[in-house]
């Protein structure tokens, strides 16, 4: 029989503790992800992944972990932390690939890594209405001003205003608007309930339309749009000078 694996998620504040029982083999990699996918698609402030109930069977299957520390750090930008006891980190240890992933021995002191590294967030609900934009812009002006980035105020606000317009115009769903920052970079995301990928416009030269994302890409010094849940994330990234 297959080997599967289970998941038990403790929501706190700031860190969310993932616990992953079961057997990790090339089998269940993509299981193992998609479990990692979901809770860091509820954008936590910071993310504990509890491995000590977790049988490691084939050495390259904990690629997954860093594979999804990757993922969180252009969105959701979501720190995390891994907790392996015994013989999971020594699986651990000896992979190159998850070197660049943060490890602990106990869950008490992964959580409290975890913690230290949690990121300021703001966040508010939108509904796909022409004032969406504004409440964007007034988002990223209370931000900047909570974190002390004057400079980022101008470019921050058009590309907010840009990805939230982009859900207005195409998506028309409701929307979450996130501003993060984690320095030297202030993250800005929406999620809309469309699964619909993001993709620049091919506007002609006399058309009032279709560059917002073109002027997204311009402005920033990356943007990427990825699944989350039933819909997307359009998330986008500049400096926090």
């Amino acid at each position: 029989m297959a080997s599967r694996i289970t998941c038990e998620v403790a929501d706190g504040a700031p860190v969310t503790v993932l616990r992953l029982a079961g057997t990790l083999d090339l089998t269940t990699t993509r299981e193992a992800y998609g479990v990692l996918d979901r809770c860091l698609s509820a954008q936590p402030d910071a993310l504990v992944v509890d491995l000590s109930g977790l049988r490691v069977e084939d050495p390259l299957a904990v690629s997954v972990f860093a594979a999804a520390a990757r993922r969180a750090a252009g969105w959701p930008v979501v720190p995390m932390v891994l907790c392996a006891p015994g013989p999971t980190a020594d699986s651990l240890t000896d992979s190159t690939a998850c070197r660049v992933v943060p490890m602990r021995g106990s869950c008490d002191e992964a959580t409290r890594v975890a913690g230290a590294s949690a990121v300021p967030r703001l966040r508010v609900r939108l509904e796909p209405v022409a004032a969406a934009c504004r409440r964007a812009r007034e988002l990223v002006v209370d931000a900047c001003a909570r974190w002390n980035l004057p400079e980022a105020v101008g470019p921050a606000s058009v590309v907010l205003s840009e990805l939230v317009g982009n859900v207005v115009r195409h998506a028309g769903t409701p929307m979450q608007v996130t501003v993060t920052l984690r320095r030297p970079w202030l993250h800005l995301a929406v999620v809309d309930g469309s699964s619909t990928p993001a993709r620049p416009g091919r506007s002609g030269h006399r058309d009032e339309g279709g560059r917002g994302l073109l002027l997204v890409r311009e402005l920033t010094d990356r943007w990427g749009s990825a699944p989350a849940g039933d819909g997307k994330a359009v998330w986008a990234t500049l400096p926090a000078n």
